[in-house]
């Protein structure tokens, strides 16, 4: 068996899933090792959905990349002959003051982003479900919405095999190494080579990135689906995706409508999830229990900004964040050996970036660099 390729990628999730893709797209030998199924729950990227949106508040300079990445999802979609991508809008509810609101408005303003600023009665009228606090500034998106992730990363992973890739599952990394002109890595049941390397490995990043691990922190994150009062009031359709700027606690919260199980499976119910950093954790060891902490803090926005969203808990489940210390992204070659190329630290706010990142990490091993902007995502802000 001929244990040479041209790129191994190691995690074949978000990002890896892509950029094994993209690779294979492009004709060259590629293997994806990965340590568990694909897709799997045990790290970022399970959880039937996630939100896609363009007047991004974290900074303008990703709107270049969610342009790039809402056409890869919709290429995809194309070579795939499946759907991805579902258009639901988005309303942003948040003090005129505060981060989410000031953001929104800053990247739709620069890049011309239709953003949509209602009133009380008028979201009332359209959203009757939303209970907004006073002195709330309401704004919905219409080209916003979600992205399937497990789905995604199947068929990127379906995609990268039919173009030749080889990928393999429940294999485990050890160690990475320089050999020569190229890379050694060395698995629990195998030793492959290769003349470059791309790290998508998670929450596991910083054990095959050391130099990264200090600005690499992983932390459990909770998601609620939840069986709410008039279930078809919040279905698909009739409810959009949500976000929200608590001025009370730290971060936001965040959901979706409530998904038909007879075309996404479960979990069944409303979902919603707060998006900030929760318990530094080890990727090996995290917690999978819920807490009464962990339900109640989903009950309190519940009960705050959607009343009838909540009638019972229907599942709790855990997935990580690598969080880096400004909470942008690392996407660029390991200072020392620009034969390895990195994608970690996404921070919560990844994966719908993925169908770009993908096209980005292929083209920095195979050009040497990328056209799409990346400069403000590059290693050498915590690595000089």
């Amino acid at each position: 068996m001929n244990n040479n390729f041209d790129v191994i990628v190691l995690g074949v999730g978000s990002m890896g899933s892509a950029a094994c893709h993209y690779l294979a797209k492009r004709g060259h030998r590629v293997l994806g090792l990965e340590q568990f199924e694909i897709p799997h729950d045990q790290g970022s990227h399970a959880g039937q959905s996630r939100i896609i949106r363009k007047a991004y508040f974290e900074h303008p300079d990703y709107v270049p990349l969610l342009q790039r990445a809402y056409k890869n999802w919709k290429l995809l979609e194309s070579e795939a002959n499946a759907q991805v991508y579902f258009s639901t809008g988005l309303l942003y509810a948040g003090k005129p003051e505060g981060i989410l609101i000031k953001g929104v408005k800053e990247s739709s303003e620069k890049f011309s982003i239709p953003v949509e600023s209602l009133n009380a009665t008028e979201c009332q009228s359209r959203y009757p479900q939303f209970a907004i606090p006073d002195g709330y500034e309401i704004l919905f998106e219409p080209d916003a919405g979600f992205v399937t992730p497990e789905r995604a990363i199947l068929l990127f992973v379906d995609q990268a095999i039919k173009h030749g890739a080889t990928i393999h599952t429940k294999e485990s990394v050890i160690e990475w190494k320089k050999s020569g002109t190229g890379i050694s890595v060395i698995t629990h049941k195998n030793v492959y080579t290769c003349a470059k390397l791309i790290i998508t490995a998670g929450p596991w990043a910083s054990r095959f990135i050391p130099q990264l691990s200090s600005k690499l922190a992983v932390s459990r994150q909770v998601l609620a689906w939840v069986n709410p009062n008039q279930s078809q009031s919040f279905a698909l359709g009739k409810f959009p995706c949500w976000l929200i700027d608590d001025e009370s606690k730290p971060g936001m919260y965040y959901g979706f409508p409530v998904l038909p199980v007879g075309q996404w499976g479960g979990p069944i119910g409303l979902k919603i999830a707060h998006h900030y950093p929760g318990e530094v954790t080890d990727p090996d060891k995290v917690n999978r229990v819920s807490s009464p902490a962990d339900e109640a803090n989903i009950i309190y926005a519940l009960n705050k900004f959607l009343p009838d969203g909540y009638k019972s808990m229907h599942v709790l489940k855990t997935c990580l964040y690598t969080n880096t210390p400004d909470e942008n992204f690392v996407l660029d070659f390991l200072p020392e050996n620009d034969n390895v190329a990195i994608a970690a630290g996404f921070s919560g706010h990844g994966f719908k970036f993925a169908s770009a990142i993908g096209e980005i990490m292929a083209d920095l091993v195979t050009k040497g660099n990328t056209g799409l902007p990346i400069d403000f995502l590059r290693i050498n802000r915590f690595i000089l």
